[in-house]
């Protein structure tokens, strides 16, 4: 568990530029207000948890032997992380009416609509996010993949936090940056599915082990 959360840190950080490029509007929204701020970051880091924990289910669920999960898991990483780095098409998956539900709370001032915003936020179509759900999925499980995504959130939650009009200029237009947040997930990712295929499945004792020396230490406690 430990590499796939440094992964999806190292992933919120350094993609930091691309979320500002992504999001960074949505962040300027706020009004600037640190209660705002914070209202809006939690319903991202919810929402992406949320995502993470589904996704973490998806790759426990897959029937079959260990190595079919394994597979498929690797494929959707090495998918998410050359759509990213823009050798692939981008899986952009629209939910209906997730745009108007943000578009909604944003014009709303009260925290709770901006908590709404950050979520609805959560949900647009972004390659990072998508790369680092790869990370959940290779993790076969729900609380894993769930703090993967939530470890995600909060690296990118500093710079957001701070947007300013220089910093905005740093897009998501650097080819080369995403390309590095691409290689450090799927590293990563790889490594998930790797730990996850390698563990043994016989952690117990073999029943038929035990019994052997049982019925060898039998006779001596016979009158």
């Amino acid at each position: 568990m430990i590499p796939a959360l440094a992964a999806a840190a190292l992933a919120g950080l350094i993609g930091s530029p691309h979320c500002i490029g992504m999001c960074g509007s949505f962040a300027l929204a706020c009004g600037g207000r640190v209660s705002h701020t914070f209202a809006w970051t939690a319903g991202r880091i919810v929402t992406y948890s949320t995502l993470g924990a589904l996704a973490g289910l998806a790759g426990e669920s897959v029937p079959g032997p260990t190595w079919v999960a394994s597979a498929i898991s690797a494929a959707l990483v090495i998918w998410f992380a050359a759509a990213l780095a823009g050798f692939a098409p981008d899986p952009a998956l629209r939910i209906p009416g997730i745009t108007r539900l943000a578009t909604r709370a944003a014009t709303r001032g009260d925290i709770p609509s901006r908590f709404v915003f950050g979520m609805a936020n959560g949900l647009l179509p972004c390659g990072l996010v998508y790369a680092t759900l790869g990370i959940s999925v290779a993790s076969g499980n729900p609380l894993t993949g769930s703090l993967v995504m939530a470890v995600f959130g909060l690296g990118t939650a500093p710079a957001l936090s701070v947007v300013a009009i220089g910093v905005r200029r740093m897009t998501s237009e650097r080819l080369w940056m995403r390309r590095i947040v691409a290689g450090i997930v799927l590293i990563a990712g790889l490594w998930a599915v790797a730990q996850r295929h390698g563990g043994s499945p016989h952690m117990g004792h073999d029943p038929g082990q035990e019994a052997t020396p049982a019925v060898g230490l039998a006779p001596s406690f016979l009158p």
